[in-house]
């Protein structure tokens, strides 16, 4: 299962339900966009020491998913049937839902405009 900015601030936040789906998972891997959205939003919060320093104890817990020339085909040709939709995404989540075709992993995300991307599953908590 793939990890989206809205999770994986779940799965530090530890809100109910979170580690049961988690649990429920065969791989639980977080893309280096959801990192890079996650760390903007933690430079800006209050609470920044407590977040990054749960970052540096628990991110080797996942698999960190790189993007790569293979992931930006899957980019292009979901935007591209999108498009065609007039249903767009916003680009980080183009990203993670490429990822997400290429390592043929649900998505996990309380954003419903996931599901607009053909063949996605979409896990809540």
């Amino acid at each position: 299962m793939i990890v989206d900015t809205n999770a994986f601030s779940a799965i530090v936040d530890n809100q109910p339900g979170i580690t049961q789906v988690l649990a429920t998972a065969r791989v639980v891997a977080v893309p280096v966009v959801t990192l890079g959205e996650y760390r903007f939003g933690i430079s800006q919060s209050r609470r920044r020491t407590e977040y990054e320093e749960f970052l540096d104890e628990s991110l080797s817990a996942y698999l960190v998913l790189p993007v790569d020339e293979q992931t930006a085909t899957f980019y292009a040709e979901i935007r591209h049937e999108l498009k065609i939709m007039g249903a767009p995404i916003p680009s980080n989540d183009l990203w993670i839902a490429a990822l997400c075709r290429q390592h043929d992993l649900p998505v996990l995300s309380r954003d419903r405009h996931f599901d607009r991307v053909r063949g996605l599953q979409r896990v809540v908590w």
